[in-house]
């Protein structure tokens, strides 16, 4: 059996390298990547605590968790395909059709 502390820290490097990507990008497929391995992290860490308590209250969650990526996933890469269309770029410094 796995101990606990191994299955956090698999999590939180997780959310780590995720959070990293996602403030020093500047590529949106990128940083839609890197939320869903933000995402997957706490999963990780989700599943490794309901497996650990011997309820499945914790993937229950997760399972919860792995729909709205998969719901912001597919808004983020329609919205990107879209913008794509009209403009060729995925840079956000570039992007700046949405502001005020």
């Amino acid at each position: 059996m796995i101990p606990i502390s191994h299955i956090l820290g698999l999590g939180l490097t997780l959310f780590a390298i995720g959070l990293a990507g996602v403030l020093a990008r500047k590529n949106l497929v990128t940083i839609l990547m890197s939320a869903e391995l933000m995402l997957n992290g706490v999963n990780v860490i989700l599943a490794g605590y309901g497996h650990h308590m011997k309820s499945p209250t914790g993937s229950i969650f997760a399972l919860f968790v792995i729909m709205v990526a998969v719901s912001e996933a597919a808004v983020g890469f329609a919205l990107m395909l879209s913008y794509f269309r009209q403009k060729p770029t995925c840079n956000l410094d570039e992007i700046n059709d949405l502001k005020g």
